[in-house]
C-alpha cells in the first residue's frame, strides 16, 4: 500500500492515526465511494449513479483510492471496462463505516425521520459499536487518553 501523499503533498499531523486515516479518505467523496463500493458498486457507471458525482472528481477519487491500496483496479470480463473492488485495507474500514452510520443515526435524523437501515444476513439491525477495554468493558472518553510518542 502507498501511503505517501500525492503530488509532494505533507501528512497533517505525522505521527496521528486519526490525521493520516482522514488525510487518505476523509473527504466526502472518497468515503461515499468506499461506502457504495461496501454495498455493491463495483464500475466507474455504477458510482457515478448512485452519487451524482461528476466525472472528474470521481476518476480523482477513484485513482486516488486505488493508489493508497484502499480499491484495487481490474479489467471487467469483456476487458473493456475498469471495476473497483475493495482492497483488505478497503474491507477494514468497515467498522469505520459502520460507527459513522451509527452516529448518524444518533444525530443527524429526527427521532422519526426515515433512513437506510444496516442489517445482516438474517435482516436484523446491527448493535450499536462501542469500544471495549481490555478487560471488556465499555471504554469512554473519559477513561481513555492517547499515549504520543517521543
Amino acid at each position: 500500500m502507498d501511503v505517501s501523499l500525492a503530488a509532494g503533498g505533507t501528512w497533517t499531523d505525522p505521527a496521528c492515526p486519526v490525521a493520516r486515516t482522514v488525510d487518505l479518505i476523509g473527504d466526502r467523496w472518497s468515503l461515499l465511494i468506499i461506502r457504495d463500493a461496501m454495498d455493491g458498486a463495483t464500475s466507474f457507471t455504477e458510482f457515478r449513479q448512485r452519487l451524482g458525482i461528476a466525472r472528474n472528481i470521481l476518476t480523482d477519487r477513484l485513482r486516488r483510492l486505488v493508489e493508497h491500496g484502499i480499491l484495487d483496479k481490474g479489467a471487467d470480463t469483456d476487458g473493456r471496462r475498469h471495476t473497483y473492488r475493495l482492497t483488505p485495507a478497503g474491507k477494514d474500514l468497515f467498522a469505520a463505516v459502520v460507527a459513522l452510520r451509527q452516529w448518524g443515526e444518533r444525530h443527524a435524523f429526527a427521532p422519526d425521520e426515515p433512513h437506510s437501515v444496516l442489517v445482516d444476513d438474517h435482516g436484523r439491525e446491527l448493535p450499536e459499536l462501542r469500544p471495549l477495554g481490555q478487560g471488556g468493558a465499555p471504554l469512554s472518553v473519559e477513561a481513555s487518553h492517547v499515549r504520543k510518542t517521543a
